[in-house]
């Protein structure tokens, strides 16, 4: 453990791109991490759908590791892992609804109680979620979302249109990402959660590689006074639990602020007096 300085080139995104089947999440995903990082050579994409990915090698030299089922968590962190360890710098996660799938059915397999059964699932779950936010890369996960159809105005007349509703992944998975953009079966994406400010109720817009250069920006902005004013509120908590809190508040800023957070949790739990220890202090 030791503690560093804040450093620019440390701040990585994740982020999540949602929609139907044929929204154009693949495409609009490798589009965003070009303007990432302008160098195709260093984009991944952990290709879950049929190598799909391979459609759209026209626009430049980016990497594709495909993976075939079953979709375990395990599977997802080793290819991770692999693009790491290459060197790449913006991996896309094409898409994190089949690993979700894949635990649902495998605890619908487990025998005994469906409560009790959730403590064998939970935990491979969460590896793969921490492997995922800890990465020191740009991160761009996608999920399918459930498909309904509306009627829709269209040149006077009222016809079904096809569009998505709940990502298929775990409840609540978006808090886990700093940026999540809702692509419709047109193309068009909007911001359901954007904590840079970029996109947030703005109006829709087409996914381009500008939108991956403005996310770069923001990113390489001088990360300086937010640093301090996160480690000045680490500073003041008082529990594990305060603690605990306001790690989870800042995932974009873990792999900058993990030695910070530590230091102060070794802090409080040496502070904290022990019913053992109340009682020799009685003794005295």
């Amino acid at each position: 453990m030791e503690l560093i300085t804040a450093e620019k080139k440390k701040a990585k995104i994740k982020m999540c791109i949602t929609g139907p089947s044929g929204s154009g999440k693949t495409y609009s995903s490798i589009l965003l991490a070009s303007g990432l990082y302008p160098d195709y050579s260093k984009i991944a994409v952990i290709d879950t759908e049929n190598e799909s990915a391979h459609l759209y090698s026209h626009l430049g030299p980016y990497q594709v590791v495909s993976i075939s089922a079953p979709f375990t968590p395990e599977r997802y962190i080793e290819a991770i892992e692999l693009c790491v360890s290459k060197g790449m710098e913006v991996i896309i996660l094409d898409s994190i609804t089949h690993e979700w799938e894949y635990l649902l059915e495998y605890h619908s397999s487990l025998p005994g109680n469906s409560f009790t059964a959730w403590g064998k699932v939970n935990p491979r779950h969460q590896a793969f979620i921490q492997k995922m936010l800890q990465a020191p890369v740009h991160i761009i996960a996608t999920t399918r979302t459930k498909t309904e159809y509306v009627l829709a105005d269209k040149n006077g007349k009222m016809v079904p249109e096809k569009v998505g509703m709940k990502s298929i992944q775990r409840e609540n998975i978006e808090y886990e990402f700093v940026i999540v953009l809702d692509l419709d079966i047109r193309h068009n994406a909007t911001a359901s959660k954007d904590r840079t400010g970029l996109f947030i109720e703005k109006p829709e817009f087409k996914i381009t590689p500008l939108a991956g250069l403005q996310i770069a920006k923001w990113a390489m902005e001088d990360l300086q006074p937010r640093i301090e004013h996160i480690k000045a509120r680490i500073s003041g908590c008082n529990t594990s639990f305060e603690l605990l809190g306001l790690y989870n508040q800042y995932p974009e800023f873990r792999d900058l602020l993990l030695p910070f957070f530590e230091s102060r949790k070794q802090e409080i739990l040496s502070h904290q007096i022990t019913p053992k220890k109340q009682q020799e202090h009685v003794n005295r």
